[in-house]
């Protein structure tokens, strides 16, 4: 069975890649047989402040706690009988935003 798996990922104010959300998703030997990335889709907001908080008079100007969120897709092949287990670790991932089963046909397009 082949899920479509979009995830939350986070980039920096320089728009570089923050995080890996891919690698929280945790499962057994053999419930995954394969993935395949699809696409990373960027924050549309980064790179347009140098200075999130200049002239608010905040101290911490240089705030490197701000991160962009956009995402991340990718599919995946479980093995049969194996889809439950994979359903519980993309839940315990904490950063899987949706997920579909998909037909094998309609990752072509």
């Amino acid at each position: 069975m082949k899920y479509k798996v979009t995830f939350r990922k986070r980039f920096t104010p320089k728009g570089e890649p923050a995080d890996d959300p891919k690698s929280l998703v945790s499962t057994e030997d053999g419930v995954i047989e394969d993935a395949e990335f699809i696409q990373i889709i960027e924050p549309a907001g980064l790179g347009t402040a140098e200075d999130l908080n200049a002239g608010t008079g905040s101290q911490e100007s240089n705030d490197n706690g701000f991160l962009g969120f956009g995402t991340e897709t990718w599919v995946y092949d479980v093995a049969e009988g194996r889809e439950e287990e994979f359903k519980a670790a993309l839940a315990e991932s904490e950063v899987v935003l949706d997920f579909e089963e998909t037909p094998d046909e309609s990752l072509t397009t």
